[in-house]
């Protein structure tokens, strides 16, 4: 059976190649997917005990079968980076985007007759991070996204925000991808609701935290001294 796989970040670096066919026998599990890649692809080798796994968008586990056509992404962990309908339609923002990201255009867009508190987030890129005893220098930090599996899982962190924070009104989860200089806004989490103490600065929180957690986006750090991909280390769950 033939299936699609998709390298990112890493993966892609030591694939040599964004996507490539597969032929596997079937029923043929994750665990021997990634059997049959170490064997045509030895560069990779190294990266697959820790690479991860989705089928179609989905968090996929060594046990799991790959079906027959699948969509395979094959990602490092997540770095620690669409408008859909909803009940009451409340707004719901959430974006893959390589514009600029417009801070009050998106406070905006969450904002309601009712709405009396933004708690807005929004991470920047550093020149300069302090790692031992001297500054590390960036010159820009290019970001890379599985853009439809991405914009899935915001809606499943969105989703989650309301479970956990019903008083929430509106929410905004925007990542930019593509080069970006020091000074830069990458990302954006903004929660409104009617008033500050309803749960909308840890609904915020939240947001950005669980993020970086199972929103399939990288970035690699280009400076002075060369470039490097910055690489988490959650591993997602089934619930993930």
């Amino acid at each position: 059976m033939a299936v699609t796989i998709l390298f990112f970040a890493t993966l892609k670096q030591r694939a040599g190649c964004e996507r490539m066919q597969l032929d596997l026998q079937d029923g043929a599990s994750v665990s021997e997917l990634k059997d049959l890649l170490a064997m045509r692809l030895p560069e990779l080798q190294p990266a697959l005990p820790s690479a991860l796994v989705s089928i179609n968008r989905e968090f996929a586990f060594a046990t799991d079968a790959v079906p027959t056509g699948a969509e395979v992404g094959l990602f490092p962990p997540v770095s620690g980076g669409g408008t859909s309908a909803q009940p009451d339609a409340l707004p719901t923002h959430l974006h893959i985007t390589a514009a600029p990201i417009d801070l009050d255009a998106l406070t905006a867009s969450v904002t309601l007759p009712s709405t009396g508190a933004v708690c807005l987030f929004t991470g920047i890129v550093r020149a300069s991070t302090q790692r031992g005893a001297a500054p590390h220098t960036t010159v820009h930090l290019h970001y890379e996204a599985y853009t439809q599996m991405a914009e899935e899982k915001m809606q499943q962190v969105a989703d989650e925000i309301r479970a956990r924070w019903p008083a929430v009104e509106g929410i905004a989860i925007v990542q930019r991808v593509g080069t970006l200089l020091p000074g830069t806004p990458t990302v954006l989490v903004a929660c409104s609701a009617a008033h500050r103490d309803t749960g909308v600065f840890e609904a915020a929180r939240y947001g950005i935290d669980r993020l970086k957690e199972i929103v399939p986006v990288w970035k690699k750090e280009v400076g002075p001294d060369g470039e490097q991909w910055l690489e988490g280390s959650y591993v997602p769950a089934r619930a993930d």
